[in-house]
């Protein structure tokens, strides 16, 4: 009440002729109560938010995925025997590099060289009597066939010379129709003896001599086929490595029993490795075969560089989780197999984009976003942008920035449009925001 006594005594005051009058009491109260909001307006500025203020800059933005991984080998064989049989003997050891067909051990195989001799001898033997299959004459029957061909053909030319002899006296009368008539009969049953004697030899010849060598053949491919068997049962006591690496395990000592189907060595080839990583869904949509990548493990002071190799097409079951294979080159051997290691793959690479920190960034419950754009009016006006990639706290902008705006960093998140700004530390950021003008 004392304050706002005090416009009323200073208008008595330089009124004092008009102050009781009725007109002049309306007058002195619009007055008052003008005088008033003046001195209230003065009381109460604008508001001013201190604010950090960022020139907008083109840089090169590059988005990364981060993964937990676990190293293989480029290649690994766990070699099995195929027979059950004691070491007679290893050549390598662990660590010991090979190379690929390089013999790594022989079990005792003293019963399967004689076994491999023994079918040997077998196979030989029949490879001698098919020879003589082959190169042999008919058999008995069949000579006796051919006996009894040559002796209707024989008989056959007697009585076709008969038959001629005749056929002459008759024509010159020295014999009888009858005799010329049964000369021709004997003829011609000469002939009939002939044909049949003649086709049996040659069913003979045929069938017979077929059957033969059917049978020395068929004896000669039984004879291989136990041979190569054997073989082979001999080739299964020596263990030849089916790639060039590093023998990584030897379990067994010489004289103690290998089992079929029990790795008895393992071979790995370090020479490059491969990192697997399970990651979600939608980073894995960001990935692409050959994109770069590195792995950092334990113990390394630098990041080892790679490549992305395998994106998996499908999801894991048990995680919904997309598998992602890394390959790197390893010839120092300084990445183990079996350690676990982090990935870190490129996923987009944009030169000269528009960058802001991610603070900087307003996203509304409908998920549009947007920036306070610092005006050359002092205040912040809200401005509609649309986004890109993200990395950690940084946000690429697609549209509604441009190299040279400045915008609001700390401080933009409730921050009415339109409301004026200072930037803080003036004393600091003053050069840089008018070398930014």
């Amino acid at each position: 009440m004392q304050r706002a006594s005090q416009p009323l005594s200073r208008l008595r005051w330089l009124f004092p002729n008009t102050f009781f009058r009725p007109a002049g009491i309306a007058m002195v109260l619009a007055l008052a109560i003008t005088f008033w909001g003046c001195s209230k307006d003065a009381a109460e500025p604008e508001p001013v938010v201190a604010v950090q203020i960022i020139d907008v800059k083109k840089t090169d933005f590059t988005k990364t995925v981060t993964a937990q991984a676990v190293l293989f080998p480029i290649d690994q064989s766990a070699i099995t025997p195929k027979i059950s049989a004691p070491v007679k003997q290893f050549f390598v050891k662990r660590g010991s590099k090979v190379r690929r067909g390089q013999l790594l051990a022989v079990l005792e195989n003293q019963d399967l060289v004689a076994a491999a001799q023994d079918a040997k001898g077998s196979y030989e033997q029949a490879q001698a009597a098919y020879a003589t299959a082959t190169a042999a004459g008919l058999p008995q029957e069949a000579q006796k066939a051919e006996l009894d061909e040559q002796a209707a053909k024989q008989a056959l030319d007697a009585q076709q010379k008969i038959y001629t002899s005749r056929e002459n006296l008759f024509k010159q009368g020295a014999i009888a129709r009858k005799d010329l008539v049964q000369a021709k009969v004997d003829l011609t049953n000469a002939q009939n003896q002939y044909k049949i004697a003649a086709s049996h030899l040659q069913a003979l010849e045929q069938g017979g001599k077929e059957r033969g060598l059917q049978a020395a053949a068929g004896e000669l491919e039984s004879a291989k086929g136990k041979y190569l068997a054997a073989q082979a049962q001999l080739g299964y006591s020596e263990i030849h490595s089916p790639i060039a690496g590093v023998v990584t395990d030897r379990p067994l000592y010489p004289g103690e029993m290998a089992s079929a189907g029990t790795p008895l060595l393992t071979v790995m080839d370090t020479s490059k490795v491969v990192a697997r990583a399970h990651i979600p869904q939608a980073d894995a949509a960001l990935l692409k075969i050959g994109n770069s990548a590195t792995i950092g493990a334990p113990g390394l002071a630098h990041a080892v560089p790679g490549k992305i190799t395998v994106i998996s097409p499908a999801l894991d079951p048990n995680s919904t989780t997309v598998e992602v294979w890394v390959q790197a080159e390893n010839p120092a051997n300084e990445l183990k197999p079996g350690t676990s290691v982090t990935l870190s793959m490129v996923a987009g690479n944009v030169p000269q984009a528009i960058v802001i920190p991610a603070d900087a960034l307003l996203t509304a419950q409908d998920g549009s976003t947007s920036v306070m754009l610092a005006g050359a009016d002092g205040h912040a006006h809200q401005r509609s942008v649309r986004v890109g990639l993200r990395q950690d706290n940084e946000v690429q902008i697609v549209s509604g920035l441009h190299a040279g705006d400045r915008i609001v960093g700390a401080g933009a998140y409730g921050l009415p449009d339109n409301a004026k700004i200072t930037p803080e530390n003036t004393s600091n950021n003053s050069g840089n925001s008018e070398g930014s003008k």
